[in-house]
């Protein structure tokens, strides 16, 4: 079982940025993600990172959003660069092992952009 901690979130102006983390005991063989909830709506994936390092992006963060990995520290990065207030929402760490159904999920952290 992964434990996931997410930490980084906070409130910016629009064109603002931020980077998430999301420590974990050990990601190295893990798949790892992120994705957010805004109020009212579904979680949505935001990127994603394999363990060979290859990375998917939603299409709204295309270009603005850099995912990473740092498998020696157990640490999973969100760089956030020009944020929009659309951005808002609770952002959530996820991890998953391929062929498994599960995932595991941090608890949220909270980013809010004001315009």
């Amino acid at each position: 079982q992964v434990q996931l901690v997410e930490s980084g979130g906070g409130s910016v102006q629009a064109g603002g940025s931020l980077r998430l983390s999301c420590t974990a005991s050990d990601i190295s063989d893990y798949h790892m993600g992120w994705f957010r909830q805004a109020p009212g709506k579904e979680r949505e994936g935001v990127a994603g990172i394999g363990t060979d390092d290859y990375t998917t992006y939603a299409d709204s963060v295309k270009g603005r959003f850099t995912i990473s990995r740092d498998n020696a520290k157990n640490t999973l990065y969100l760089q956030m660069n020009d944020l929009k207030p659309e951005d808002t929402a609770e952002y959530y760490c996820e991890a998953d092992r391929c062929g498994s159904w599960i995932k595991y999920w941090g608890q949220g952290t909270q980013v809010t952009v004001s315009s």
